[in-house]
């Protein structure tokens, strides 16, 4: 039985209705037996968001077949159903929209074509643009929701305004009123306050809507620049459509660089999403916001500052695409398998960068030169990325810091442990790829050009970057006697990865641990026998939670701090007493001669454990608020024991 078939039999027969571009997705990658982890890098979602609809696409099924169904035996019950059916009953049609958005269809240029060289968005009409399956349908799907909020990031030239496009284009294709802002138009006098600010968008918004503005007649500067914005949209402009109205705010960016207008004006647009769940006018709206993630590193984000709504990460494009677009600039040499092993190289010189392909290719059409020349030159000063390259030397020049942790990156032979918040914007300038702590260089041309300017220094006269990299890593982020991260590096993780976490939905636990009595087995075997005590019991911490654990830090003197990922509470416990008897079994007995009365004659663990799953009214201060409680409640019972937080 092969896909289209068990597709048929899913649609038409048991659950009769069709699925969701989304479903269609994870149930076609689920059939090819690919991880939730694999489709998230795919299609730009989170790995538990894809996770969460496959488990409802399961259910469903398991209800109408009558028995369990799970990723692992998909093939197996679809197929025993299909050969046990006695007979077929006639199928019902049903318009097979899902497919047809997602067949590839590949115009080329036409011989006569004259085409600028790429930047800026891709024409709507232009046979150059290349779908991401499923990034338009699921971005097309969420603004049929209402209030919902989307938001589109990554670092430049990913196509994020070519996607918003297809996303205007396809909410006027359902009717709905839309308005498209680019605050690039705004002069600079608009950001002097937020007053001017709001009063500029709110004209902007009835502008598009063809209303009069009656700004004056709402504007209450009694009542405050905010709550005069929410009326006017509330009892003027949503009152005056019939329709969904689509809000498309593109180069969010240059909000960020007012931070008195951000703070203002990002939350309002979160209370806004709030009031789509109990006000049924606001239900009208849905915003689609854009911006580039460079952002973070000079204006000092260590996350984004607007973490509302449905995140779209743009995914590179993979070699089948780069054939296809290959195949559209009429580039006869990449048809078939033989094509396809010319453009390899490419795909992993530039990983699938979609500017990047395009500029190759760009050239290639022109005959300006042949792929070996192309790839051969395009690490250096003289190749076609010359420009983009200098782009993103100039943004290390003024941060020495991201120029050591990419430094290390790109010498490395494998992936590298960076500090977390270092890792967070070498990611949002899009040099390095993460794959849980480990870092990489997203591709061979960052690879290759930033080690000849990073580590042999060409072109690149920065003194920082000849400080000892080991000491610099040790004096600032690791714990000298354990080698753990210390409690600013952990807070640091923390802290950055937060958003992230929220986004993805992601169940996690901290278990903070104490060294029972520890005073009194140093003041008896001496500060030596301390030490060592104190780095067994790291070793046996981190030996413990291998393989489940992204960061392990000393916490204060005596004091272990431990992440787990995709770890419920159950598990936790279970975890925190594997660790808890794994220290007890090391046998460091106290000195019952100097002090007596020890519970125990061996150290001990008291720990405290609290679990979450972050969201945007969570912070990572109530997680380790609720886990210190958890621990003080251990010692109080009598130490040697885990507790688990009850926030």
């Amino acid at each position: 039985m092969d896909l289209d078939e068990a597709l048929e039999l899913i649609e038409q027969i048991l659950l009769s209705r069709q699925l969701s571009s989304t479903e269609r997705f994870v149930l076609r990658q689920s059939w090819h037996g690919r991880t939730y982890d694999e489709m998230a890098r795919d299609c730009g979602y989170g790995s538990v968001y894809i996770k969460e609809i496959g488990s409802q696409l399961w259910h469903s099924l398991s209800q109408s077949l009558g028995e369990r169904v799970t990723k692992k035996n998909l093939h197996l019950v679809i197929g025993d159903y299909q050969q046990n059916r006695s007979s077929r009953a006639p199928v019902r049609s049903i318009p097979n929209v899902a497919s047809k958005e997602t067949t590839p269809n590949r115009p080329s240029l036409p011989a006569s074509a004259k085409i600028n060289f790429p930047g800026g968005a891709v024409p709507l009409n232009s046979p150059l643009y290349i779908r991401r399956p499923p990034v338009e349908e699921l971005a097309c799907d969420g603004i049929a929701h209402p209030g919902y909020v989307i938001r589109i990031r990554a670092p430049k030239q990913m196509g994020k305004s070519s996607l918003l496009s297809r996303v205007i284009t396809h909410a006027k294709a359902q009717a709905y009123e839309t308005v498209y802002i680019d605050l690039r138009e705004a002069d600079g006098i608009v950001f002097t306050s937020f007053d001017r600010f709001l009063r500029w968008f709110c004209a902007n918004v009835g502008r598009q809507l063809n209303l009069n503005s009656r700004l004056d007649e709402y504007w209450d500067e009694d009542m405050g620049s905010k709550v005069s914005c929410k009326i006017y949209f509330e009892n003027y402009l949503l009152e005056q459509i019939h329709r969904p109205l689509l809000l498309a705010i593109n180069e969010v960016d240059r909000i960020f660089e007012h931070p008195d207008i951000a703070q203002d004006f990002l939350p309002m647009l979160r209370f806004w999403h709030e009031q789509a769940k109990q006000v049924e006018i606001w239900q009208k709206l849905r915003l689609v916001l854009v911006h580039s993630t460079e952002i973070y590193v000079p204006l000092k984000l260590n996350q984004s500052p607007f973490n509302v709504g449905l995140s779209i990460r743009l995914p590179p494009f993979t070699l089948e695409q780069v054939q296809d677009l290959a195949q559209r600039y009429r580039l006869d040499w990449a048809i078939g398998e033989e094509g396809a092993n010319c453009l390899i190289p490419l795909v992993k010189m530039v990983g699938g960068h979609p500017y990047l392909v395009n500029v190759a290719l760009y050239h290639l059409w022109q005959q300006e030169m042949t792929i070996d020349d192309l790839l051969g030159s395009a690490p250096t000063q003289a190749g076609i990325y010359g420009h983009h390259l200098r782009t993103l030397l100039g943004w290390l020049r003024d941060e020495p810091n991201l120029a050591l942790a990419l430094k290390r990156v790109v010498v490395a032979e494998g992936g590298v442990n960076l500090e977390a918040i270092a890792a967070y914007k070498l990611e949002s300038l899009g040099l390095v790829q993460l794959d849980g702590n480990q870092a990489k260089p997203s591709c061979e041309l960052y690879r290759l050009y930033f080690r000849q300017q990073l580590v042999d220094g060409i072109g690149f006269d920065n003194p920082v970057l000849e400080l000892d990299e080991s000491k610099l890593q040790l004096s600032e982020n690791i714990d000298e006697l354990t080698q753990l991260v210390n409690r600013r590096h952990f807070n640091g993780f923390l802290d950055a990865s937060w958003q992230r976490w929220a986004e993805e939905l992601l169940e996690l636990a901290l278990i903070l641990c104490d060294i029972d009595y520890f005073k009194f087995y140093n003041d008896a075997h001496g500060n030596l026998a301390g030490d060592i005590c104190i780095q067994r019991i790291a070793t046996a911490i981190q030996d413990c939670v291998k393989h489940q654990a992204p960061i392990v830090g000393r916490y204060s003197g005596t004091q272990f701090a431990i992440i787990l990922l995709h770890t419920d509470a159950t598990a936790a416990v279970e975890i925190a007493e594997r660790i808890r008897m794994s220290v007890k079994a090391l046998g460091m007995t106290h000195d019952q001669t100097k002090f007596g009365g020890f519970p125990d004659q061996v150290v001990t663990l008291s720990l405290g454990i609290a679990s979450i799953v972050p969201n945007s009214q969570s912070a990572s201060e109530m997680l380790i608020s609720a886990a210190e409680e958890a621990l003080s409640q251990s010692k109080r019972e009598g130490r040697d024991r885990v507790v688990l937080s009850s926030v």
